[in-house]
């Protein structure tokens, strides 16, 4: 349930001490973060840690070790460092631009290096010539400007020599560093594709349940500046759906290339099913709450049992996401799903006003949403539902 509260304005003093001063003006310099939020982030960084740690270290070693056997390979570190920093899970292409930018930089700064040497004009041509070079292999904007990224530490960081021989060890350096941070993504610690999935899905089901039980309270309360809250709150879902699509997309390349997450598959097919619906359905939750808005401001009848459709379907949607959780078969939120689009089919006929029409069809429209969500396809989502009479509004 949304609780909507408002601030207790206290009265002021009238001219607070001085001490009184210092004391308000330290603890707004004090971070408004708790040690338990700050453990809580440290815990939810732990595996990104842990991959950089030992992809740096993995890649110093194998750059260091027989058969390469180099005595300070910077560029190795640093590529797997970069590849980490991406992390499956963000786009395997963009990985391996990434790394491929740096190792191309890498070659086409030592390349130049031993004819042109180091200086201010050198480092305009080397960056030139390496994002010409990016560019002319097909490159996206990525792996042009790492690639411009990387010539600079070559052309800065390598000490000025008269010898004109090629040096290409730091190219074998930034692509073993690269191989090494991709192995340690894809082999050795890749993310929980499930885990990464519930951390965006869980909180945004959370969220709808309380704004479609927020919608049910202002409509039994006829509470119009209630309703209004819940219409602002639920146009913010939309950033939250964002950050989901990208997780599951993420979640699923994990999935597909990661062997140790091979057997993840299954229980994310639920997470991915939803993702959709899951959308459709905060879409249409934002359309009911215009038209609560509008039934409660023309004073249109508001059948009881339409707030009980509401909260019937809040209480779906805590289901599927305790069902997803479980990947357990989702027939309790199917059952709550059809339960609430059936009271809101019997309020239809005492709503009195197009408003309320259209809240009863939102209702029902968000039903098939999350009956969809389960696994169905929209065809047997609306065969679970009570027919509706012909009329103005009868989707959903």
């Amino acid at each position: 349930m949304v609780v909507l509260a408002s601030k207790d304005v206290a009265a002021a003093p009238s001219e607070p001490s001085l001490p009184s001063r210092a004391s308000e003006a330290l603890d707004a310099l004090r971070p408004s973060v708790g040690i338990r939020d700050r453990l809580r982030r440290v815990r939810l960084t732990a595996l990104p840690i842990v991959q950089a740690a030992l992809a740096a270290a993995l890649a110093w070693w194998a750059a260091t070790s027989p058969p390469v056997d180099h005595e300070r390979p910077f560029f190795a570190p640093i590529a797997a460092l970069i590849a980490v920093g991406v992390g499956l899970g963000q786009r395997l292409r963009r990985v391996i631009e990434l790394v491929a930018g740096v190792a191309l930089g890498v070659l086409v700064g030592d390349l130049l290096i031993g004819v042109i040497g180091t200086g201010v004009p050198q480092i305009a041509a080397v960056v030139a010539l390496a994002m010409i070079a990016a560019i002319f292999l097909g490159g996206g904007a990525v792996i042009v400007t790492q690639a411009a990224g990387s010539a600079v530490l070559v052309v800065t960081l390598v000490p000025s020599s008269n010898d004109s021989a090629v040096n290409l060890d730091r190219f074998v350096d930034a692509t073993i560093g690269g191989l090494v941070g991709l192995a340690v993504t894809v082999l050795l610690l890749p993310v929980n594709p499930v885990s990464a999935a519930r951390r965006e899905l869980d909180p945004l089901l959370d969220t709808l349940a309380e704004l479609v039980d927020g919608s049910a309270d202002t409509l039994a309360e006829r509470d119009r500046a209630g309703a209004a809250l819940v219409l602002g709150r639920s146009r913010e879902t939309q950033e939250a759906i964002d950050e989901l699509t990208t997780a599951l997309e993420g979640s699923a390349e994990v999935a597909r290339i990661a062997p140790v997450r091979w057997h993840q598959r299954g229980q994310l097919v639920g997470y991915l099913d939803a993702a959709e619906p899951i959308d459709h359905l905060a879409r249409n939750l934002r359309v009911l709450a215009r038209h609560v808005i509008t039934m409660l401001r023309r004073k249109e009848p508001v059948p009881e049992v339409l707030p009980s459709a509401l909260r019937t379907l809040a209480g779906a949607i805590r289901m599927l996401q305790l069902d997803l959780a479980a990947a357990a078969e989702p027939t309790e939120a199917r059952s709550s799903a059809v339960a609430a689009a059936e009271l809101a089919t019997e309020a239809l006929d005492q709503t009195g006003g197009f408003a309320g029409q259209v809240v009863v069809a939102q209702t029902r429209s968000m039903a098939v949403d999350l009956l969809r969500a389960t696994g169905l396809d929209r065809d047997d989502a609306r065969r679970l539902l009570p027919s509706l009479p012909p009329g103005p509004v009868s989707y959903g």
